[in-house]
This record gives C-alpha cells, sequence and structure tokens, in this order.
C-alpha cells in the first residue's frame, strides 16, 4: 500500500457538490481506502476567466494500485462524472482528478507526470495538500511543502465554510 495524495477541482454543475461525490466515488473503489481529506477551497480559473470560479479540494488515501492503474480508475470517475476532455485547456469542467503526489516516487511516463507539473506553483493545490499532511511533507524534486508555499501568494484563494 502506498500513500497518494489527489487533487480534486470542479466549477461546474454545483461544484461543492460534486467533490464531496467525487470523494465517496474514490473511497469506496476497491484498494483504496481514505485517509485524509481537506477543506473546500474556491479559486479563480487558470484558463479562460469567462467561466466560474473553481472549488478545489486534496484527499490522501492508501492504495494497493500502481500509479497508472489509479490514473485509469480516477479517469473513469471523472467519465462518470461528465467529463469532457474535448473542451479548451484548462476550460470549465465537471470533475478534475489529479495524482498530485504517489508516495516519494518521481514518475514521467507519456500519460503521468508525478508529482504533478504545476503542484509548487499553484495555491489551489499547495494550501489543502499542506492542511491535510500529518508529516512535514516533502515534494520529490520540489522541497518541503512548507517551503513552496513561502514562494505562492494566494492568488485569490478562499477557504469555504
Amino acid at each position: 500500500m502506498v500513500k497518494v495524495y489527489i487533487g480534486l477541482g470542479s466549477n461546474l454543475e454545483n461544484p461543492a457538490e460534486k467533490i464531496q461525490q467525487a470523494r465517496l466515488f474514490i473511497a469506496a473503489q476497491e484498494n483504496m481506502s481514505e485517509l485524509n481529506f481537506s477543506s473546500l477551497y474556491s479559486s479563480p480559473p487558470m484558463g479562460p476567466k469567462d467561466q466560474p470560479d473553481y472549488v478545489n479540494a486534496v484527499m490522501s488515501i492508501h492504495t494497493g494500485l500502481s500509479a497508472i492503474d489509479l490514473l485509469r480508475v480516477l479517469q473513469g470517475i471523472e467519465n462518470n462524472f461528465g467529463r469532457d476532455r474535448n473542451v479548451v485547456r484548462w476550460g470549465a469542467r465537471t470533475l478534475d482528478l489529479d495524482i498530485l503526489l504517489y508516495d516519494d516516487q518521481q514518475i514521467d511516463l507519456p500519460d503521468l507526470k508525478v508529482p504533478h507539473i504545476g503542484l509548487s506553483e499553484r495555491a489551489f493545490v499547495l494550501y489543502p495538500l499542506q492542511e491535510i499532511a500529518n508529516e512535514r511533507l516533502f515534494v520529490p524534486g520540489k522541497g518541503s511543502i512548507d517551503d513552496l508555499i513561502l514562494q505562492c501568494p494566494l492568488d485569490g484563494l478562499e477557504k469555504l465554510n
């Protein structure tokens, strides 16, 4: 079993509810168990500005799945939630699930890069990740989460009630 951190995001069709539903779907999968779940956060979109703000969270799980098998399961969940992969890059989406960290491994495959590309610059990932990391989390190839946060402004990120 390995510890994995997953980023969850949505900005369409009641995004806060979508995130909570996705959390339940992930935790219900075979070979996965939830360890922790962050607060929900609101953030402005990274891509086109003519879309709603995002709701984001980070979840930690234990899994016996390989990283690529986990990616396929998460993509299946996204598809079940109506994810359209033919939209503008960083465009609006019903659900986005990203493997942020897979244990302490660095993975460089055509379909999967871990740590997730951009993790170290994205407030909507770093702040919820720090919230649920019980230990002094180290991001392989990047540094400690605490050091990364010092270099990452909030950029409009707000914790939701």
